[in-house]
């Protein structure tokens, strides 16, 4: 009997040890250096989990290994001393003590400055890029072996072929506008049937998709950008993937997704996550809750998938040099987490930025503020999250100059919403936006009004927070169609195609072209001016439709004044002696023309003064 087990023992061996193959594992390479000293592997293949891994390589060492519910999965986390030598770090695996497979593991050496890297913050602007939809550098990857939803421009919700490559090329455009930093939607693998052209709907989190480029040339764009003077911010999805994800596939574990993978539709009760009067069954539903069911919502809160996302984000940030993330629908994750997911990465990147969005579709900085790290909360929750998207200001800016008549409303909104600052730890480090991929062009709200227009973008450029404007808005685009495709549409110029090109600006309108001199004008000049960029914030309540604030660094001071009537308008300067002392010059910032401060100033009709003041 004892002969037959042991006969029944020895042929399962054998065959678990030739079905154990290792045919991925996340995250592909780590690094020496890390304040973390651990890197948790997720390891995949037929029957791994049930084998035992070893390493034996001076300076690293298994803290913890175990198999996922799934034993096609193997979780293995490394300790790696300070002092170790980067190198291929060799992984034994056993089964009944013979070792059946094994792995080689690259770990590399951080470089020196990459702990101290610089965000983005006050002193740049943001410009956001869909990628499908800016520029194509390579026809190559089109129709990317092995992946669907290829081109089809006649689309609006098809993919159109913009990729990174055709980014690059375009980098001298971008730095001479003036931006410093490119917030790109997702460019990880989005292979889903139809419609993801997005990317947010992630396939692989540690692989671009294909018809952007690959992850060599997501890399090569940041080390060009970064010669440029701009930075890269990836745009992160926590709250759920696409359907036809790789782990879909073979689930690693069943409380990887929310609700068992039960597809429950989020409530969108955005509030639940700030109410300390909310029923709990709330609050669960809106983070619990699925969007869509072909985009599966996930739960973090599961630590080795936790870990994953994390570990993600940070080998994301070390291979390809960013200098920020932004997290999409950053609420809809366990709040709780989603402290901790930030925490981790700014210890090792204190000087990175993170900015989340939260768009809770009401003007109410209350919702916004509570997210933001170092404020108090009443319920306790500590966030870490240094920077959001600052919707209520950007609600109130199209309040104001869409209003037409007397009474409350017009520029008054504004002041209103600036003097709610009081709610926020750090107004400064809020994202002021008047659109981006998901709402209709600034223009289009705007109703067409050119006017209107750059007195917004003075505003943004000019108001306290970190400026961000998207792809398009040089010449004032607006969307007159419904749909999100229509939102997104082909900048003219970054397809063989085009019959417009906007990168050289000699065959679009006479608008267009001088809209694109006056944003350029206004973001270069914004890029030297220290007020602008971190100057404290004053301002003067409205009066008669015009709004009067001033930025202030150390010598250096500007002015703005918005007015909004549609006819010219004579300010009185008395008002605003306290702040302009005796001061009786200023220049122009965008046309450097002298002004004589005397007893008024002349304002021309719907239009924004921005002014350098003289000592």
């Amino acid at each position: 009997m004892r002969r037959t087990l042991y006969l029944i023992s020895s042929l399962l061996t054998a065959l678990l040890a030739r079905a154990s193959t290792i045919d991925r594992v996340d995250p592909p390479s780590w690094w020496v250096g890390f304040e973390a000293p651990t890197v948790e592997l997720l390891v995949h293949g037929d029957g791994v989990g049930h084998l035992h891994p070893a390493v034996q390589y001076p300076g690293v060492s298994i803290r913890e290994s175990y198999s996922l519910p799934n034993p096609n999965y193997l979780s293995i986390t490394l300790e790696i001393a300070k002092d170790t030598a980067p190198g291929d770090v060799p992984i034994d695996f056993a089964l009944n003590g013979t070792t059946v497979t094994h792995l080689s593991y690259h770990l590399d050496q951080r470089k020196p400055a990459s702990r101290d890297r610089h965000g983005f913050d006050a002193h740049d602007t943001v410009y956001l890029i869909m990628p499908d939809r800016f520029a194509n550098g390579s026809r190559t990857n089109d129709a990317a072996p092995g992946t669907r939803d290829h081109v089809n421009r006649a689309d609006p919700d098809a993919r159109h072929g913009g990729d990174l490559k055709g980014i690059e090329d375009h980098l001298d455009f971008l730095q001479d506008m003036g931006y410093t930093q490119l917030w790109l939607t997702p460019v990880l693998e989005s292979d889903m049937p139809d419609g993801s052209y997005h990317g947010y709907a992630t396939t692989d989190h540690y692989k671009i998709d294909p018809r952007f480029g690959s992850n060599e040339d997501y890399r090569a764009l940041s080390q060009a950008a970064q010669q440029h003077g701009i930075g890269v911010i990836e745009d992160v999805v926590l709250n759920h993937i696409g359907l036809d994800h790789w782990w879909m596939k073979d689930l690693p574990d069943p409380d990887w997704l929310s609700n068992k993978g039960k597809m429950i539709p989020t409530n969108h009760w955005h509030k639940t996550q700030i109410d300390i009067h909310a029923a709990p069954s709330d609050r669960q539903q809106f983070i619990d809750g699925w969007f869509a069911p072909s985009m599966p919502d996930l739960h973090p809160s599961s630590p080795s998938l936790g870990n994953y996302l994390v570990e993600n984000a940070i080998w994301w940030i070390e291979y390809a040099g960013l200098s920020g993330l932004r997290i999409d629908t950053y609420p809809y994750t366990d709040k709780y987490y989603t402290a901790e997911y930030c925490r981790r990465i700014l210890a090792e990147y204190p000087h990175l930025n993170i900015v989340g969005e939260e768009a809770p579709g009401r003007s109410d900085p209350v919702i916004i503020s509570y997210w933001q790290s170092g404020r108090t909360n009443r319920d306790g929750y500590v966030s870490t999250l240094p920077t959001l998207m600052d919707f209520p200001l950007r609600d109130a800016m199209l309040s104001a100059l869409t209003h037409h008549g007397s009474g409350d409303g017009g520029l008054r909104d504004i002041y209103e919403m600036l003097a709610d600052d009081v709610v926020y730890a750090d107004p400064a480090r809020l994202l002021v936006l008047g659109d981006n991929h998901d709402t209709d062009r600034l223009y289009k709200l705007l109703n067409h009004n050119d006017s209107a227009y750059r007195m917004a973008m003075a505003f943004i450029a000019t108001v306290r927070g970190i400026p961000q404007i998207t792809y398009g808005s040089e010449f004032a685009w607006s969307n007159e169609k419904v749909g999100d495709g229509y939102k997104r549409l082909d900048f003219p110029g970054g397809f063989s195609d085009d019959r417009a090109n906007a990168f050289d600006g000699k065959s679009i309108d006479r608008r267009s072209q001088e809209t694109m001199a006056y944003l350029r004008s206004l973001f270069r000049w914004r890029r030297t001016s220290k007020a602008a960029q971190e100057g404290t914030f004053l301002h003067y309540a409205p009066a008669n439709e015009v709004y009067v604030y001033f930025r202030t660094a150390d010598a250096e001071q500007v002015m703005v004044v918005l007015n909004n009537n549609d006819r010219a308008t004579t300010l009185p300067l008395a008002r605003f002696r306290d702040t302009l002392g005796a001061r009786t010059s200023a220049k122009n910032a965008l046309t450097h023309e002298a002004i004589v401060l005397g007893e008024t100033l002349q304002l021309p009709a719907k239009s924004a003064l921005i002014l350098e003041l003289h000592p």
